[in-house]
């Protein structure tokens, strides 16, 4: 009998520049009839490599305030100047098909599933080094100076609140890291609560077990 693991929203989080949106997408690539990937709402602009619908979906403040206000956000925060926000559509819809759910946010949006969802697996990507963050960040180019110092000075925060979280995992080889998210879904796969064929499978142990014992 296969043990299958009940599915569960896997929170990805991370200072800007750590990776954590690079390795998101890396193991749905690699899991994609496993795991799904939870599309935000922004309303920051889009980067020249993002696309509407597969990176964020880009609104407007005014459609932001309006999803608040309607109940479709599990969570929304401000991050940046700009705000983000999860669409409980897509996390339910994601769930109920039986996928592991990846969200790839903040700080804060990881604190407000956790209230929301018990089951919720928190995973904190940190970079192997400062200067390592701020070499990403400074190569990626699509912030000016004063806002990467900005992200630098945020990313100083968001390190206190690695403890939080219920893994780490240093992105420092791209490889090695996608593979500790592997193995971590997979471990949580096995944790009892969510093997939902556990009682029935203890069940039959146990009958077996008396009957072996009735003939011996």
């Amino acid at each position: 009998m296969t043990l299958l693991g009940r599915p569960f929203p896997l929170v990805i989080a991370a200072p800007s520049g750590a990776g954590k949106t690079s390795l998101a997408h890396a193991l749905i690539e690699r899991h994609p009839e496993e795991v799904m990937f939870s599309i935000s709402a922004t309303t920051r602009p889009r980067r020249e490599e993002e696309s509407e619908g597969r990176d964020y979906y880009f609104v407007t403040d005014a459609e932001f305030d309006r999803m608040i206000e309607s109940g479709e956000l599990i969570e929304w925060a401000t991050v940046h100047g700009n705000r983000y926000g999860t669409p409980s559509r897509g996390v339910r819809e994601g769930i109920d098909a039986g996928r592991v759910v990846v969200l790839d946010i903040d700080i804060q949006g990881a604190r407000q599933i956790r209230e929301r969802f018990d089951d919720a697996v928190l995973v904190f990507i940190l970079p192997p080094s400062a200067a390592e963050l701020d070499r990403r960040l400074t190569g990626r180019g699509s912030e000016g100076d004063a806002e990467r110092r900005r992200r630098l000075a945020g990313a100083r925060t968001e390190f206190s609140a690695a403890a939080e979280f219920d893994y780490v995992v240093v992105n420092e080889d791209f490889e090695s890291a996608v593979e500790t998210l592997e193995a971590i879904l997979e471990a949580e796969r096995y944790r009892p609560h969510r093997m939902r064929e556990l009682d029935e499978m203890l069940h039959r142990l146990d009958e077996e077990l008396g009957e072996i014992l009735e003939r011996s």
